[in-house]
């Protein structure tokens, strides 16, 4: 239970609002760097409560500014790159990065009117295949060189789905460390085991994998999630390795999933894939995107998979889930560390403090490592593509080009016998804090 005050405190995004003071002092990524092109280098973000234009010049520079032209409110989406910025289409007013209006041609040469017009701008920047942005104070921090973004010898790609409810109810599913046996597990069974008998096929139903401990901790960077399930002991990768929810907003599992809060009932979700080789990489011109399918034609969710199983979760608790009506359990400590954790950092925020996982020493900005376990589950991790190429039942969909690079790159293992996935670096981290809870 959460009290309703305490739950609009951690929940709003917009400008001035206490949430949204602290998301702006970190950068969000917004799109796919290949979503713009020659022929369309625009694309109209939501994001923070504010409406923005992303968009490469035609120098090939990007910017971010507020999406109406000043002059008379006309959206910036259908603008004109230009070297030095974007051209409204109805009257011709050019911005720049910044904001900075720096022409008006129908006004007369000699008027200072477009010094006295500014728009909201803001600094973005590409790492990884993605368009990053900051929306916060200045000076703006570093942004953050996490593993993935920054690997080398590995192929990658990218998912976005734009999920119909609050942000802190998607980041609370990753804390939430019991619904994979159940969502995942039983109900997996359940869906696949109807699916299948519609086919006139047999369904072999997975093992569901119970949970005896479950336990978090507090870290530099965020919180470590542990488990250890029945019939397995502390020597675990999932106890004893786990892996991280990295402030504010990402699970760093193999593909980390980042959650971006478009406004108060909106979230950008983006899966991102990162996957190191054994083998040379082979280049990749672009990262690769795929908007991820979690609607049916009828607007019922598409349950068949795990990720479509969390976001029926996520949204059908409703825009905001009204957490003055939860009632929490044992299983829930996770869930409670988060809150903790998100409400102190408003607070350090409102006191003119920084908050953490802010990064301003480069030296310390090289590569973030993140611990991820290798096995997970009792299962090597991998990337839930067959070697045909084809997704496996009940993963996530890829890619067409992801999907056919990792066939083509088994094709060519396969001589060889080896494993084209280097397993990942094993990361210790320093535990500030630990929560547990026993369930067996």
């Amino acid at each position: 239970m959460l009290a309703t005050e305490l739950n609009e405190k951690l929940t709003r995004v917009g400008p001035g609002t206490p949430g949204g003071e602290l998301l702006r002092r970190y950068w969000q990524p917004i799109a796919a760097v290949a979503e713009l092109t020659r022929g369309k280098p625009t694309k109209k973000i939501r994001l923070l409560g504010e409406d923005l234009v992303l968009y490469r010049d035609s120098s090939g520079k990007l910017g971010l500014i507020e999406e109406r032209c000043p002059h008379r409110r006309v959206s910036m989406v259908y603008g004109i790159p230009e070297p030095e910025g974007l051209r409204c289409p109805y009257h011709g007013w050019l911005f720049d990065g910044k904001g900075t209006c720096l022409e008006q041609p129908a006004e007369p040469p000699e008027s200072t009117f477009k010094d006295r017009v500014k728009v909201a701008g803001y600094p973005v920047q590409e790492l990884g295949g993605l368009v990053f942005a900051y929306l916060g104070p200045e000076p703006a921090p570093l942004l953050p060189r996490y593993d993935a973004f920054v690997w080398d010898n590995a192929i990658r790609q990218i998912g976005f789905a734009v999920i119909p409810c609050n942000w802190v109810q998607v980041m609370e599913n990753s804390l939430d460390g019991t619904h994979v046996e159940w969502l995942h597990g039983y109900y997996s069974n359940y869906i696949l085991g109807k699916e299948a008998e519609e086919r006139g096929q047999v369904y072999n139903p997975k093992p569901v994998r119970h949970h005896a401990r479950i336990g978090f901790d507090l870290f530099e960077h965020g919180i470590l999630k542990r488990r250890i399930e029945v019939g397995g002991s502390e020597e675990d990768d999932d106890w004893r390795i786990g892996h991280a929810v990295v402030f504010p907003g990402m699970l760093a599992n193999p593909t980390a999933q980042i959650r971006v809060p478009m406004d108060d009932t909106h979230t950008l979700h983006i899966w991102y894939t990162a996957t190191q080789l054994n083998m040379p990489a082979p280049p990749q011109e672009y990262v690769p995107y795929v908007q991820m399918p979690w609607q049916a034609e009828d607007g019922e969710f598409i349950t068949n998979f795990v990720d479509g199983q969390d976001i029926m979760c996520w949204a059908t608790q409703g825009e905001i889930a009204d957490r003055h009506l939860e009632k929490l359990g044992a299983s829930d400590v996770g869930i409670i560390l988060f809150r903790q954790l998100l409400k102190e950092q408003i607070e350090r925020v409102e006191r003119g403090e920084e908050p953490m996982n802010v990064f301003r020493d480069p030296a310390k900005n090289q590569i973030i490592p993140l611990p991820r376990e290798r096995v997970h589950h009792g299962r090597v991790r991998d990337v839930g593509i067959g070697k045909d190429g084809r997704q496996r039942i009940g993963s996530r969909p890829s890619a067409p080009e992801y999907a056919a690079l990792v066939r083509d790159l088994r094709e060519q293992a396969n001589g060889h016998g080896d494993d084209i996935f280097a397993p990942f670096p094993r990361v210790e981290i320093e535990s500030l804090k630990q929560v547990t809870a026993n369930l067996a």
